[in-house]
């Protein structure tokens, strides 16, 4: 029934209505187009979109998120690291646990084995200090054994420290 000749002939025909239409849209194109198209606007409508002068939006310090901290917010954040620490006094899992971390000397929790990076930290956990440990581990403590990117907001990392501390009292 089909053979090549009416194979042929259905696909020049196909090809002939396709090049029909893309003549018909050159057409088209070229005799709608308006004579100035590439003109500037007669006028633009403001929107207040681009007038907006607002004060420029101020970067709080670490100090002052702190302040204002919310710990409810923050126990949203403890799942990321409810995988290896635990809240509870003297429950240590893959990592030491937490509970009275704010104002803590750094690697004193009895029973847990240190790697040793972070004599590199410093002698007390600050909240300042616990903010740039948990913005990127490695560049506070080269060499820890924790295994974690890191948390870039420092509003997110205000609410883990105040969830922290308010869990450990």
């Amino acid at each position: 029934m089909f053979d090549t000749m009416v194979i042929t002939k259905a696909v020049a025909a196909f090809c002939g209505a396709l090049l029909i239409f893309l003549l018909g849209k050159w057409a088209a194109d070229e005799i709608y187009k308006p004579r100035n198209h590439a003109a500037a606007p007669a006028f633009v409508i403001d929107t207040g979109e681009e007038d907006i002068d607002a004060e420029p939006e101020v970067e709080l310090t670490f100090e002052e998120l702190f302040a204002a901290a919310d710990p409810a917010a923050g126990s949203r954040l403890w799942s990321q690291c409810r995988a290896c620490h635990a809240l509870e006094d003297g429950r240590n899992s893959v990592g030491p646990h937490l509970y009275g971390i704010v104002n803590r000397a750094v690697g004193a929790v009895d029973g847990f084995n240190y790697s040793g990076a972070l004599d590199q930290a410093g002698d007390v956990w600050t909240p300042e200090l616990l903010s740039a440990f948990l913005e990127a581990p490695t560049s506070v403590a080269p060499g820890t054994s924790m295994n974690y990117r890191g948390m870039s907001s420092t509003a997110d990392r205000a609410n883990l420290i105040a969830y922290m501390e308010a869990e450990s009292q």
